[in-house]
Parts: structure tokens; C-alpha cells; sequence
């Protein structure tokens, strides 16, 4: 049996951004780095055009250079990060614009749900061997954190916090899934104890 409860599936920690060069001696080395790629373009750029007989005013050039490395060092700060590898497919709902680099608790809390419940309305069968025995750690830690008794421990007073309607459904699954209302009600009977 699992020991989390449902206020850590949504739980969030940010992480710490990663560490760039902060110090004056990591800038300054960026920027020179950053000048000797544009002089060395520069003068390839020169040599070429000289062989082939243009002439272009080298201020023009030098600016055109910085302009083009600037743009590219903009927009590689600015690249979202890559899915992560064998992620998911974007789905007729996601138009790709997920953000795959942040982490992101409640979603991961939601597909935990989402894919189990999908199936189990192709295979019904499917609901009672995986939906239900969650639903029953959820009842359970939820009255273990809040009451300190499981349905194991203390069935009586287990079965006076979670209700008639809960206990029935937990104790006695029905033979087909619930519907999606049905299932809400239950959902907020549980967010209740």
C-alpha cells in the first residue's frame, strides 16, 4: 500500500533555475568568446567576398555579423526545452505548446487517473481490478491522516466517516463502472472526510 496522500500528488516544488555564468569573469569571458566567433566570420566573410571580386564596407559587415549572433543567442535563451525522450505525442486536445521542461504535479497526478478510467470503459472489468483499489488507498489515507483509522483497523467507525453510499460502493463494487456523475459524487464524498 502506498503512503501518499493526495495533497502530495499535488504537491510542487520549484526547481532551482540552473546556474549560468553569474560571475564577472564568466561574463567577460562570454563576451569574448562572443567577439572572436564574430572576427573570425568577419574575416571569412572578407576573404570570400574579395575572391569573388565584392567589396561591402567593413562597419556594415561587423554590424550585420553582430546583429545575425545576437539574434541567434536570443533565440536559443528563448527555445523551448525538448520533450522528454519517449514522450508523449501531442493529442487532438494538446496543440504541442506543453511546456515539457517544467514539471508539472497536477498533470502528472491527472494521467495517473486519466489513463486507467479510459480504459476501464473499453474493459469494465478493468475499473474494479485497478480504479476501485485506488479509490480504496485514497478513503484510506485520507481517514488514517485525518481520523487515524483505516477501513482495516476500525471498519465501524470507518464505515460512520466515509458514509452509507461510500461504503457500499468500496465494499460491494458495482458490476459496471460508474458513470461519470456517479463517479463526481463519490469523488466528493471522499474530498469530505
Amino acid at each position: 500500500m502506498s503512503s501518499t496522500s493526495i495533497d502530495d500528488l499535488l504537491a510542487f516544488e520549484e526547481e532551482p533555475a540552473p546556474v549560468g555564468p553569474q560571475s564577472r569573469g564568466g561574463r567577460s569571458r562570454l563576451v569574448l568568446r562572443s567577439l572572436a566567433i564574430a572576427a573570425a566570420v568577419v574575416v571569412v566573410l572578407v576573404v570570400g567576398l574579395r575572391g569573388v571580386g565584392l567589396q561591402v564596407s567593413l562597419p556594415v559587415l561587423i554590424a550585420g555579423v553582430l546583429a545575425v549572433l545576437a539574434v541567434r543567442r536570443v533565440t536559443v535563451l528563448l527555445a523551448p526545452p525538448p520533450p522528454p525522450p519517449g514522450g508523449r505525442v501531442a493529442t487532438g486536445e494538446d496543440d504541442g505548446s506543453y511546456n515539457w521542461g517544467a514539471r508539472d504535479a497536477l498533470r502528472a497526478a491527472i494521467n495517473r487517473w486519466e489513463w486507467p478510467l479510459d480504459w476501464s470503459n473499453t474493459r469494465p472489468e478493468r475499473f474494479s481490478s485497478v480504479i476501485l483499489p485506488r479509490i480504496g488507498e485514497l478513503a484510506d489515507e485520507r481517514m488514517r491522516l485525518k481520523h487515524g483509522v483505516t477501513r482495516e483497523s476500525d471498519p465501524a467507525r470507518a464505515r460512520v466517516l466515509l458514509g452509507d453510499r461510500l461504503w457500499t460502493f468500496l465494499e460491494s463494487p458495482p458490476r459496471r463502472p460508474p458513470s461519470p456523475r456517479d463517479l463526481a459524487v463519490i469523488v466528493a464524498e471522499l474530498e469530505k472526510i
